[in-house]
């Protein structure tokens, strides 16, 4: 029995992810993969905030995650591993500073796949109304459906690089087809140009409302990250930073394309809507691409639109769950885990343990969380805590250069990085009371419970700028003009933020660095044992 345990173990560790992605893949998984609720339900929200002005909106998102994405790239040049940008803190800034980023990231990723799922159900709606309920949430019906699209996820992930290549392949060609279709027909069939200047204007509430709108296009921006997230997978590493920026212009691209079409083929009388007021844009039940199609005549347009509202967000939730399986995969090699999580399929070469896990969590949370309007708000709010994870990578492009080890630099990081930083600090503030103390509170519980369990107490110095960080921005989130409070103008505090982000905590990330790249093998400390697995 001793030597089969030792011989599983030893063969846990020769096995290994298989590098089949090519640079093509990992652009139809960003681009039409990672395109989902974000493409279809953010232009609701952000016209109710910024009206036309939501097209600056999408503009400002894209050049701030075209700054990170250019960080991530780098690093994940020099370190190409799965859930690739919940490990480059570890070696830049030790332990600490690692597990609070990691689970920023894992609780980014645990909520996604449930609120695709949903989406879906909410496309399905049309055809069963009582998956939702009266108040747009999914019913108890619903969220039994949800459960059951989001376990039917795992498959795609489960048998292997040639399935879930070919999944994505013909998903992403289909997405692209309804992506043009529907945006095309949008504007040849309802193309109303007095939107975009007959009500307030092109920006009837101002600046203001254009960067109150962006939190929710960085929502549908954040899916770039999936892509280092595969670097390990990646048939060619080296090209990250094109796929990167390939997937953040495409991403651009579509958010653009339907953001005109949403704005000009708004019907205020169709849609039982004031005329003319933005604001109440936001009340439209259900899915807005629908719901405008449909208060209209539909007809073929609205058939498309409906199959995009369902092949959307179901391609984008299994791809959420791949790169999520693979975020915890690196946490488990971080030793922030159990390690079985690390465990690869002896056949499929996938971590196959980390992408069950994370899909029975993920059923979990689509079941508690649908039935009940409060609880599925709070779950929506944390994926703020993602935005807590991108805070980090700037800073850590720029210490790991310090420390010698990036070999192939890429053009402008000097000055994408604080303009990342100061992009992704914004991000969280306008995410603005109570979502930021939500996902602080989600984050903080389960790096105390996870830190004392796995003994990760080293490196904590190192992580005061980021704690530091995470707290002026809560509090920033309390007073500032998208908090309870509202002491200050919305301009006023957040340029606050930016100066006091680019002169105080950028700095200060930068020189809590390690000189030298940290690796595990440096602790003294044993890990913790790997509990009995096998397959």
């Amino acid at each position: 029995m001793l030597m089969q345990d030792s011989l599983r173990s030893q063969l846990a560790e020769e096995r290994h992810l298989r590098k089949r992605l090519s640079t093509f893949d990992l652009v139809i998984l960003g681009i039409f993969g990672a395109a989902g609720t974000g493409l279809m339900f953010s232009q609701e929200g952000m016209a109710a905030a910024a009206g036309p002005g939501l097209i600056i909106s999408w503009i400002i998102g894209g050049i701030i995650f075209l700054a990170l994405g250019l960080t991530f790239a780098e690093l994940s040049i020099a370190h190409p591993e799965a859930g690739a940008p919940s490990r480059f803190s570890l070696y830049t800034h030790g332990r600490f500073t690692n597990i609070i980023n990691a689970f920023a990231d894992l609780l980014w990723y645990l909520f996604i796949p449930p609120i695709e799922a949903l989406a879906v159900v909410e496309g399905l709606s049309f055809f069963y109304p009582g998956f939702i309920s009266a108040t747009g949430t999914p019913t108890l019906s619903g969220a039994g459906l949800g459960v059951v699209l989001l376990l039917l996820f795992i498959p795609f992930n489960y048998f292997g690089l040639s399935v879930f290549r070919g999944s994505n392949f013909v998903a992403g060609a289909i997405k692209g087809v309804l992506f043009f279709a529907v945006a095309i027909g949008l504007m040849a069939l309802y193309f109303n140009r007095s939107n975009f200047s007959s009500y307030g204007g092109f920006a009837p509430l101002g600046f203001a409302g254009i960067f109150t709108a962006i939190p929710l296009a960085m929502f549908a921006y954040g899916g770039i990250r999936a892509v280092p997230d595969y670097a390990e997978e990646s048939s060619r590493p080296g090209k990250m930073t094109r796929a990167i920026v390939i997937t953040v212009l495409g991403q651009l691209f579509f958010y653009l394309l339907f953001a005109v079409a949403f704005v000009a083929g708004i019907n205020w009388t169709s849609l039982n809507i004031s005329v003319g007021s933005w604001a109440s844009v936001g009340n439209i039940t259900g899915n807005p691409f629908v719901a405008l199609v449909n208060s209209t005549g539909g007809g073929i347009l609205l058939s498309l639109v409906i199959a995009l509202a369902v092949v959307s967000p179901f391609m984008t939730g299994w791809v959420y769950m791949g790169a999520g399986s693979r975020v915890l995969f690196a946490m488990g090699r971080s030793r922030v885990v159990n390690s079985a999580m690390k465990e690869i399929h002896r056949v499929y070469a996938i971590p196959y343990l980390s992408l069950i896990a994370f899909g029975i969590v993920g059923a979990i949370v689509a079941f508690l969380a649908a039935p009940v309007p409060t609880i599925y708000g709070i779950i929506t709010d944390a994926v703020v805590a993602g935005y807590l994870g991108f805070l980090v990578q700037p800073v850590a492009a720029v210490v790991a250069r310090r420390q010698g080890v990036i070999k192939n630099r890429v053009p402008g990081i000097s000055i994408a990085a604080p303009v990342g930083f100061a992009g992704a600090s914004l991000i969280v503030y306008w995410s603005g009371w109570p979502s930021v103390p939500y996902s602080v509170a989600i984050v903080a519980i389960a790096v105390a419970l996870f830190s004392i369990v796995f003994r990760v107490g080293s490196h904590f110095r190192r992580s005061a700028w980021y704690l530091a960080n995470i707290a002026w921005l809560t509090i920033m989130s309390y007073i500032g003009s998208v908090g309870a409070l509202d002491t200050m103008s919305f301009e006023v505090s957040s340029a606050l933020v930016v100066i006091v982000s680019l002169a105080v905590f950028f700095p200060w990330g930068i020189y809590s660095g390690l000189r030298h790249e940290f690796h595990l093998e440096e602790l003294k400390v044993p890990p913790a044992a790997p509990a009995a697995s096998g397959q």
